[in-house]
């Protein structure tokens, strides 16, 4: 009877290992948590960064009714450089980092979770994603960071197509809408935000995963080569945006109403007055163009940025 008693401890003991972490593998996935944090903070600023006078000129034609071309755009830089100074181009980018370097951090983060929550889910612990769940953790990361820094994004956008006298820091920018619109405006447009994030996030990391996936099953090498990294995260920015495009012009046009002059409206109501203004292609994909020299630049780096990042905070650790 004695032994029986002890077996069954022993079975309940191994029961409760097998279930509970063990303090070591808790502060092992501690450490993974922040090393995803920091990769992405640092990805997601380089990569927004270098892109920032080229994002710029993209949202002041997403939000006015001025026709895009590649000739219009790089006039538009230059008499911006003209007037308003070098710097002037990368107006607005502190905001953009204030929000970009959370967002970037959480998605990144969210991504590795979410790649583990359904890696063990879908009997897959250590080993690449099947094809849905890869999208779904795309998906889910870039879904989780919107809605957690989504105020940011708002105010970047306002800063970035209003003079300088209008609004001049962070801050101000959100006293004045607090104050003059409510503080509901501070999520106007999220909705289409969250409806692009899904196809863009899901996309961009299912793309870039199965890239480098072939490539270990093709090449018979463990990790690509910094070069074919930024080639595969060039090809998964331009796969996301070009998916996700449209919501993010109704986006713009929802989240800077107040400043230029368009009416507060709904996602159906900002479609229709695009497309009867300026029609569905020319209204629905202005600055695309922009966006295809800007994206696979700025998905390249981030990409590259964080998967270089983490092969070094890695070997930092060991």
């Amino acid at each position: 009877m004695g032994n029986g008693v002890k077996e069954r401890t022993a079975r309940v003991r191994e029961d409760a290992e097998a279930i509970l972490p063990s303090p070591v593998s808790s502060k092992s996935d501690h450490r993974q948590v922040l090393s995803s944090l920091l990769s992405g903070a640092l990805a997601g600023a380089l990569a927004k960064t270098a892109v920032a006078p080229l994002d710029r000129t993209k949202i002041i034609f997403q939000v006015s009714s001025k026709r895009f071309s590649a000739k219009e755009a790089f006039r538009l830089l230059y008499f911006t450089y003209l007037n308003e100074g070098f710097f002037s181009l990368w107006r607005g980018n502190s905001a953009t980092m204030v929000r970009v370097v959370p967002y970037a951090a959480i998605q990144f983060s969210a991504h590795e979770e979410y790649k583990r929550v359904l890696g063990r889910y879908y009997g897959f612990r250590g080993e690449a994603l099947p094809p849905w769940p890869r999208l779904l953790a795309g998906a889910l990361a870039g879904t989780t960071a919107a809605s957690l820094t989504y105020p940011l994004d708002l105010v970047r956008a306002r800063m970035a197509v209003t003079p300088k006298e209008m609004y001049s820091n962070i801050f101000h920018v959100f006293i004045r809408i607090s104050r003059e619109e409510g503080l509901k405006t501070l999520y106007h447009g999220f909705t289409p935000t969250v409806l692009g994030v899904i196809p863009y996030a899901g996309l961009s990391f299912f793309t870039y995963e199965t890239l480098k996936s072939l490539h270990r099953e093709y090449s018979g090498r463990p990790q690509p080569y910094p070069f074919e990294r930024m080639i595969f995260g060039a090809c998964a920015g331009l796969i996301g945006q070009s998916a996700s495009y449209p919501l993010d012009v109704v986006r713009r046009r929802m989240q800077t109403a107040g400043v230029t002059g368009h009416p507060h409206s709904s996602i159906v109501g900002t479609l229709q007055a695009i497309v009867r203004e300026e029609g569905a292609v020319r209204g629905l994909y202005k600055g695309l163009s922009m966006n295809w020299l800007k994206g696979p630049i700025a998905v390249g780096i981030s990409f590259t940025t964080f998967d270089l990042m983490q092969i070094l905070l890695r070997h930092l650790q060991s």
